[in-house]
């Protein structure tokens, strides 16, 4: 198999070029992957930046103007140029394993049926905390060693690693999987995300169109795990958290609008149902799955 790498961009330099140093530095064949670098409009001359990679990755820039938050747009413009048979989406400032593209492959191939995997993500943080300190920890020439520290130490492990550990690395027998698919480093078949739609591109503020995605992923079918060979950091970036959850807040409001089901209602209830508990809710209340309600319906 080959897969895919689509990396969305919009005024993050520095963090592309760290994402793209680790792409560089896959053990996966060049052969066997393609980048393809989606900018939403940057003014920071990204365009530079991925040009000086081009004697190194298999790589397309692809720019789309500034109009807006439209990250949406510009995973389906990487999804529809993609000649991957996987999709691996990865955020700028996302450092992947030298073994993480291998192991998505990996992953697939031994698949029988469609796969919706996460990469195990180190110091995803909500609010940026430790940002200095990790930071510090990170070395950036060698982010092997920094991975492999991490998982002897158990530093700044997934924040889904709680979750992962009381429903096991193959959660997708749970009713709602898909909560915990977010694209920061996550793959699938790029035929099944062409297939039922790609991303919704509605959605033009942070937070939310991942979860959209994978619900639709799950009704199609695909199993939800996590590889932990397919590992990465999350370095540190600037954020507004409390921006983020009034925005995603929104957009969870369109979802319930969208899909209907007892299971989405969840997303908007009051007071809110933490992720990491919402299958026991699920469970708790007896809520038909969302495949049966809409059969049933």
């Amino acid at each position: 198999m080959r897969c895919t790498v689509i990396v969305p961009t919009y005024n993050r330099r520095r963090l592309l070029e760290l994402t793209l140093d680790c792409l560089v530095k896959q053990d996966l064949h060049p052969d066997r992957f393609e980048v393809l670098v989606v900018d939403d409009g940057s003014s920071d001359d990204t365009a530079a930046a991925v040009r000086a990679y081009e004697d190194r990755l298999d790589l397309r820039y692809f720019y789309q103007p500034d109009e807006g938050y439209r990250v949406a747009r510009a995973r389906n413009i990487g999804i529809r140029n993609a000649t991957g048979e996987i999709y691996v989406s990865v955020d700028s400032g996302v450092l992947l394993h030298s073994r993480s593209l291998s192991a998505h492959v990996a992953a697939h191939e031994a698949s029988p049926e469609p796969l919706a995997l996460n990469g195990y993500v180190y110091c995803f943080n909500l609010d940026n905390e430790d940002a200095r300190l990790i930071r510090e920890f990170v070395d950036l020439d060698d982010v092997d060693s920094t991975i492999e520290a991490m998982a002897r130490t158990n530093a700044w492990p997934d924040v889904r690693d709680p979750f992962y550990a009381r429903y096991s690395d193959d959660f997708g027998h749970l009713p709602a999987p898909w909560l915990m698919y977010w694209t920061c480093h996550a793959s699938a078949r790029t035929e099944q995300v062409r297939s039922i739609g790609m991303y919704d591109e509605a959605f033009t503020q942070w937070g939310g169109e991942d979860l959209d995605l994978a619900y639709r992923l799950h009704l199609d079918g695909a199993r939800f795990a996590v590889s932990r060979e397919a590992s990465s950091i999350h370095y540190p970036h600037e954020k507004d958290h409390v921006e983020n959850v009034k925005s995603a807040l929104e957009n969870y409001r369109y979802i319930v609008d969208k899909y209907r089901t007892p299971i989405i209602r969840l997303l908007t209830e009051e007071p809110p149902v933490r992720f990491a508990a919402f299958n026991d809710v699920i469970e708790e209340r007896g809520l038909p799955r969302c495949a049966d309600y809409l059969t049933a319906g």
